[in-house]
């Protein structure tokens, strides 16, 4: 089997779950540390899949790595490897693959619930347990993206609607950070906590309480590391 590609856009971004999931399922993984220089490869046929987890910046950033990021997940749709986006990796998947990205009309930061949807594709991915219902996720992030044309729904949100994709059966598009531990939230609020404080003094209804981010961590990150075994459990079939 090909090596599983994650990249990684920044600190906070780090990949958090996501390695010991896929490393659970038996695939060896290759990070691509982006946020330490490390060069995009060139096309995407050395690799089983591709993940890109999240970022401050916005798909459109002229950036000359955000520009080979979208040309290698068109190569890899190309070639028929299945992609997977976190935040602002979804919203890098689904810009390259004709769908749209655009601010927010209110930033998502902290505890939000998002419900699955309960069709045969999204009791696929979820699993029978958690289809139709309300799952907790963590997010923090202030564009969306619009899917690709033909991109099958598999989760809704009551402030942000577009939350979980699937394309083709094989393309996974999370908005939610399904993948982030104790420590990268704990990172996340020292480094960013200020925007959480003014979303609060907005009333916001997004963003968590700044007092309530923190609550619970071993608990409520299990729960989505649960949630993203799943997923990444029926993704990682069709990886080469």
């Amino acid at each position: 089997m090909k090596p599983i590609a994650v990249f990684q856009h920044t600190e906070v971004g780090a990949p958090g779950a996501v390695l010991p999931i896929l490393e659970a399922l038996g695939r060896e993984v290759e990070l691509v540390r982006i946020v330490d220089g490390d060069a995009v490869p060139a096309d995407a046929s050395g690799f089983g899949g591709l993940v890109f987890m999240g970022g401050y910046m916005g798909a459109h950033d002229p950036l000359p790595w955000i520009a080979q990021e979208l040309a290698l997940i068109r190569d890899a749709d190309a070639r028929g490897i299945p992609v997977a986006g976190h935040c602002l990796g979804s919203q890098l998947v689904a810009l390259a693959l004709g769908g749209e990205v655009h601010p927010h009309d209110r930033p998502e930061i902290g505890w939000c619930e998002i419900t699955a949807e309960a069709s045969d594709t999204a009791r696929a991915w979820w699993g029978e347990a958690h289809a139709g219902k309300v799952l907790q996720t963590f997010q923090w992030h202030a564009d969306t993206f619009a899917p690709p044309p033909g991109a099958v729904p598999l989760a809704r949100g009551a402030y942000c609607a577009n939350q979980a994709f699937v394309l083709r059966d094989r393309h996974l598009l999370l908005q939610s950070h399904l993948e982030m531990t104790p420590a990268l939230i704990e990172l996340s609020m020292a480094r960013n906590g200020q925007q959480l404080v003014r979303q609060n003094a907005l009333a916001n209804p997004a963003a968590s309480a700044s007092g309530d981010l923190l609550n619970d961590l071993p608990k409520r990150t299990q729960g989505m590391h649960a949630l993203l075994g799943r997923l990444y459990g029926r993704w990682v079939v069709g990886c080469g």
